[in-house]
């Protein structure tokens, strides 16, 4: 890993700067082989696991690449999952922020018309999943004319989930002259065939050195009888107090099972699983990003897309009948260089499993001895005090880059005839304020929203509340959201 920090990439000052209140210091593996080759436009084939840090090895030159002036997108990234899109869609807008870089996440389960809507707006990046990003190529609302760069990510998932046919078509729509990486935990055939066949002499970049799984995780497998798993299951969270935890389960019963019975006994908790509509999905995995409860009880569904630093805990409730389910759901903890912890619970029936596991990572799970009553009652008055408390969310980005950056909503757009130049050349006019505070601008039909970056955003509330925008009085006031 390099100890040199960001600045030896050259990255432009808006770049540096984001990284520098997201709190990028030194680059990962991943990141310090990446970004220098996708600076040089190469086409590569990244095989590195999750928890490395590659959103950013592939949104930093990203963001540094685009050009803001060009109105339709330059980038396409796809994702296997929605709760994929929407995070690589927030990290590249938080990496991009100082350079008002625009990305939109398109996925199914949402309104067609708001994507749409969106995506007539100036968009730099699209990040979204394959079948939505086909509707909308096919209905002619995403245009690919600019597009310079095809990012596929967690391609072996894609491929698992049977999304190769669209992801070919989609391919096959692109402009040629484009730059195309790859980016994968694991690179079984049909990856490699999919590289070799769209790809221009790609570079392969092998992050191995901790093996298929990371080294910070301690990984224990605890053996336990199916009608005990519910008893134990508390017994060990008693014991290990975690400041947050996942709790995995093969199917959406097992999950309500495990989520009613420990809401029942007053744990700070959540659930979720496919059977959730999206809103209720996301709305979960942001309250678990916040630190609104300590305990998330899940299905595979949110083993990918979930970024939260300080998961210090996966507990396997059910031992993954997949063995990459297994490097995806433990891959959640001992993020960023932090330790975690990942215990699995075995049954006599999920035993081959394990062993097709064992295999897959290339070691042995410690076996771990059920807490006896003592040591539970033991710990119990520290579990009970830490359980009412709040979690503390150390590395919460997008709410540490939103700090000093205030949305404001004008009752003005398209119908007005109002441009993004028009709120520019208004606003820069105010004294203490320059085009360099004024982030993203989004045109509605009948309203508008301006990002007032740098802590201004009272400044120019104030003064145009009595301004004119090209002749027209606007009504101005805070936006909600």
């Amino acid at each position: 890993m390099s100890e040199k920090g960001f600045d030896h990439f050259n990255l432009s000052d808006e770049i540096t700067r984001a990284l520098s209140v997201l709190k990028y210091e030194t680059p990962t593996e991943v990141q310090t082989k990446v970004i220098p080759l996708a600076l040089e436009n190469l086409d590569l084939v990244v095989k590195s696991q999750t928890g490395s840090g590659k959103t950013a090895s592939f949104g930093i030159p990203i963001c540094e690449m685009v050009k803001w002036e060009e109105k339709l997108p330059q980038a396409l990234i796809l994702t296997p999952t929605r709760e994929l899109a929407a995070q690589v869609r927030e990290d590249i807008t938080n990496i991009g922020r100082f350079k008002r870089i625009k990305a939109t996440a398109v996925y199914g389960k949402e309104p067609f018309s708001k994507q749409k809507e969106e995506l007539k707006q100036k968009t730099h990046v699209v990040v979204g999943t394959p079948g939505r990003v086909m509707d909308h190529i096919e209905r002619g609302t995403l245009v690919l004319d600019q597009v310079k760069y095809l990012i596929i990510d967690e391609t072996d998932e894609m491929l698992n989930m049977g999304f190769i046919e669209d992801v070919e078509t989609i391919i096959n729509k692109l402009p040629l002259d484009r730059v195309t990486m790859v980016f994968s935990a694991t690179l079984p055939k049909d990856v490699e065939s999919l590289c070799h066949k769209y790809m221009k002499n790609p570079v392969n970049i092998e992050i191995a050195s901790q093996g298929v799984t990371t080294s910070t995780i301690e990984h224990h497998v605890m053996e336990v009888k199916e009608a005990d798993k519910l008893s134990m299951l508390k017994a060990v969270t008693v014991i290990e107090n975690p400041d947050s935890c996942i709790i995995f389960c093969n199917t959406k019963e097992h999950v309500d099972t495990v989520f009613a019975e420990l809401e029942e006994s007053n744990y700070s908790c959540e659930k979720i699983h496919g059977g959730l509509e999206q809103e209720d999905r996301f709305a979960v995995m942001d309250g678990f990003k916040m630190g609104n409860f300590r305990y998330l009880v899940a299905t595979d569904v949110a083993a990918r897309g979930i970024d939260v630093d300080n998961v210090t805990l996966v507990i396997n409730y059910d031992v993954p009948m997949e063995k990459e389910s297994y490097v995806h759901r433990t891959g959640r903890t001992g993020r960023a260089g932090n330790k975690g912890k990942a215990i699995t619970f075995t049954t006599s029936y999920g035993s081959k499993y394990l062993k097709a596991i064992e295999r897959y990572i290339g070691f042995e799970l410690l076996e771990m001895e059920a807490p006896t009553t003592q040591e539970v009652a033991k710990s119990q008055a520290a579990f009970e005090e830490k359980i009412s408390g709040r979690r503390v969310v150390r590395n919460n980005k997008t709410a540490r880059i939103n700090q000093g950056i205030t949305k404001l909503h004008f009752n003005g757009g398209k119908k007005k005839k109002i441009r993004p130049v028009d709120f520019v050349g208004t606003i820069a006019k105010i004294p203490g304020v320059t085009a360099d505070d004024i982030g993203i601008i989004t045109i509605h039909d009948s309203m508008s929203y301006v990002d007032i970056l740098n802590g201004k955003g009272a400044l120019v509330l104030q003064a145009m509340e009595n301004a004119t925008i090209k002749g027209k009085k606007l009504r101005v006031s805070k936006a909600i959201k």
